[in-house]
């Protein structure tokens, strides 16, 4: 394993071991109005949403690795103190990536990414008509981290009203996003991006109440399995509580599946394997613990 001491790197290579780690991260595509009333427009991957109650989320303007320099929604922030962060979605990932050019102050990026500006409610910045969600922003408080090229400026914001898109919603839960139809896009380092849809996605259901088992209540048995992955591992970990063997044997005497490896020499690896299977395919935590029972029995 290779270890960085930050102090003896240089920035713009610790950046991207940073940014390759700390990864994908959304992207805040944050719109302003500069002291001449023309809109600005920039994407930050520095971004996350911090609080609740109150709904508070942050992003970091950096200084510039090259020239130390800061930008114009820095700028603007600091005389207006208001935002509007703006999702980015797939289909608009490719304008988003127009407006992080670097244009002289004075510039509408949203002309130049083809975006479309509609009024805000509350703020003054303009929303973007093609993001699928958007939250309307006070700033309470900007903190300067440093001085020098790739510091950064904590920008904390209050969101003050949200807009999401009727489409983005799910058919079966209408309260909640679908974040298939959502299509987020997240940043990592260098040019590197994720599309935060399709098979991307993975459900992990894991109740933080009751208490699970952990791994120091699997059986020996199972811990050191050669089959079962660590994944696989962490899943029967998150069991409240480990089967009764009875079940294990009621199993070993009705299931078609056991019982039609009953004379193969092979049984308990392939039984194992299903173990496996189920715990991939349908997180059947139940069934592959019981099956696992029967490999030991």
């Amino acid at each position: 394993m290779r270890t960085i001491d930050p102090s003896k790197i240089a920035t713009k290579d610790l950046h991207q071991y940073l940014l390759g780690t700390v990864s994908p991260r959304p992207i805040a595509f944050v719109s302003t109005l500069g002291p001449d009333g023309v809109p600005n427009l920039a994407p930050y991957s520095f971004f996350n949403a911090f609080s609740s109650n109150p709904p508070t989320v942050v992003f970091s303007s950096n200084r510039r690795v090259a020239d130390n320099t800061t930008k114009d929604t820095l700028h603007n922030i600091e005389s207006s103190g208001e935002c509007v962060i703006n999702a980015v979605s797939y289909g608009i990932v490719r304008q988003m990536a127009v407006a992080s050019v670097e244009y002289p102050a004075g510039v509408d990026e949203f002309v130049k990414a083809g975006l479309t500006p509609v009024p805000s409610e509350v703020v003054a910045p303009p929303r973007v008509a093609e993001s699928p969600a958007h939250l309307e922003c006070r700033v309470r408080d900007i903190v300067t981290l440093g001085q020098h090229g790739g510091a950064g400026h904590l920008i904390i914001c209050d969101v003050v009203r949200m807009h999401i898109s009727e489409d983005v919603f799910d058919t079966d839960r209408p309260d909640r996003i679908n974040p298939h139809k959502m299509d987020l896009m997240g940043r990592m380092g260098r040019a590197y991006y994720v599309r935060a849809s399709g098979e991307a996605i993975h459900t992990i259901v894991q109740a933080v109440k009751p208490e699970a088992i952990g791994f120091d209540g699997l059986p020996d048995y199972v811990r050191s399995s050669h089959i079962l992955s660590a994944n696989n591992l962490g899943q029967l970990a998150g069991m409240t509580a480990w089967p009764d063997q009875k079940l294990a044997e009621e199993l070993a005497e009705t299931d078609s599946e056991i019982l039609s490896l009953s004379e193969d020499p092979d049984r308990s690896r392939k039984l194992e394997m299903s173990a496996k299977d189920v715990l991939d395919r349908h997180d059947d935590r139940q069934r592959a613990a019981l099956l696992l029972m029967v490999v030991n029995q």
